[in-house]
Formats: C-alpha cells, structure tokens, sequence
C-alpha cells in the first residue's frame, strides 16, 4: 500500500503555486451559468490542520502559506483567500483545506465533484471532510477513475491529477493517460502537478507531453530553496490542457512572485 500522506507537507509553497492557479481557473469557469464537472484523481484526505505533530515537523507549511499571507501575496478577495478563509471560518485558524475541499467552496450546486482516493486512512479522512458536500468519493485508483468517467456528466469540467510520485512508472505513464483523457474529453481542462526534483526525473515526461501537440497548454513552474536539508523537491509545475481565460495572467504574477 502507498505511505504517501499530504498533512506532512499541506500548505508548503508548491501547494501555494497548485492551490492558486485551480482556484483562479475555478472561479473563471464558475462565471458561466452552466454546470460543470470537478474530477481529482488522487485527492487526499481533503481537510488538514496545520498545527498536526506531522505539519509542524517538516516546517513546510510555515515557510509557506503562512509566509505568503504575511507578505500579502494574495488580496481578500483571491478566490484562493476567499475559500482558505471560509475553510477556516469552519474549521478554525489552523485549518488548511486540500484542493477538493477548496473547490467544493467555489463551485455551485449544479456542478459535480468526483474524487478518488486509494489510501484507506486518507480515503476516510476525505470522506468525512466531504461529506457535507454533494461529492462523489471513491476509493479507487485515480487514473482508473478518470478513464471511467471521461467524458464526464456535465461535460464542461476540469479534472486535476496530482499523485504522490510514489509509484516512479508514472513519470512515463502519465504523457499517455492524458492523451487518451484529451481523446475522450476533447473540451475538459485536464492540470497536471508535478515536483521538480533535483533529479530532474520530471524532465522526460514534460518533453513527452509538450510534443503531443495538446491544445491550450499552460506549462508553469516555480523555484523554491529546499524545506530541509538533503530535500530533493526544489520546485513545482503545472502542466495544463484547455487552460482557462486568466490563467497565464494568474501564473505570471506567481512568477513574479516566487521570483
């Protein structure tokens, strides 16, 4: 079984970079009076608190969500602040909500949330943080769920594929599985996350995937020192199909920001 668990690292500056580029994107598509449909393949136990024993000792979430706020990265009114702040007017000030719980605040009753989630404790975890929303949980693998559900009902939609990299096969599997998912789902907006490593071991699978010839693509990276001695993660990326109005603007000024 994978080990994988977010609450070590929830809140760290790749989330800060992950978190604001789908809630400017979700708040962008949400405009529109039609529904649409939010898939999340490896969605996490969707509700942290970041003053667990496991946050706390990595230090990584004070270096970052907290350390952006008090610089002022985002205004009030950022969709990102706005649904951080409305997780934590619900679960209190050291509530950190992971992606599905950020788009359940910005998306509307018409719309559709699928999330999958393998790991037995994370998958109660989120069960239990979701359940007062209209989502549709599953203990599956994320990548089969994907296949199973493209195209989705509605059909306007974004889906997020955010694994652990736990399983290294994935850096050349993942160019294929979006490929079918753009072949099934030629309208979604498919963002895929990714770590850079010191490796470089995400460099092959960017290569693959820009030379496919995907529509709208959005490829946006950010640099941060190391959380901890001897860390491998020094950066983050997205990698977005059918990227949404706003979003290069939003990724320039994270840009900027990082910077």
């Amino acid at each position: 079984m994978l080990s994988y668990q977010h609450i070590y690292h929830a809140g760290n500056l790749a989330d800060v970079q992950k978190h604001a580029l789908l809630c400017r994107m979700l708040s962008y598509m949400t405009v529109k009076d039609k529904p649409l449909s939010y898939l999340e393949t490896h969605a996490g136990r969707g509700l942290y608190f970041l003053d667990a024993d496991e946050a706390v000792k990595t230090g990584e979430a004070a270096a970052g969500i907290n350390a952006i706020q008090g610089l002022g990265w985002f205004a009030p009114d950022h969709p990102y602040m706005m649904a951080l702040s409305a997780v934590r007017a619900a679960h209190g000030a050291q509530a950190y909500p992971g992606s599905p719980l950020l788009a359940a605040q910005i998306l509307r009753p018409q719309d559709r949330l699928h999330l999958a989630e393998l790991h037995p404790r994370e998958f109660a975890a989120l069960e239990l943080a979701m359940s007062p929303y209209p989502a549709r949980v599953l203990r599956q693998d994320g990548f089969a769920m994907a296949m199973a559900l493209t195209p989705p009902t509605p059909r306007r939609g974004l889906m997020l594929i955010d694994p652990s990299y736990e399983v290294k096969t994935d850096y050349d599997s993942i160019p294929g599985v979006i490929t079918k998912l753009h072949r099934k789902w030629n309208v979604g907006v498919i963002a895929l996350w990714y770590p850079i490593l010191t490796s470089g071991a995400h460099k092959p699978m960017l290569s693959t995937l820009e030379a496919q010839g995907l529509p709208g693509v959005l490829r946006h990276e950010v640099r941060f020192g190391p959380a901890r001695a001897g860390h491998r993660m020094v950066g983050s990326g997205m990698f977005i199909v059918n990227a949404p109005f706003g979003t290069a603007e939003e990724a320039a000024r994270l840009t900027a920001l990082f910077a």
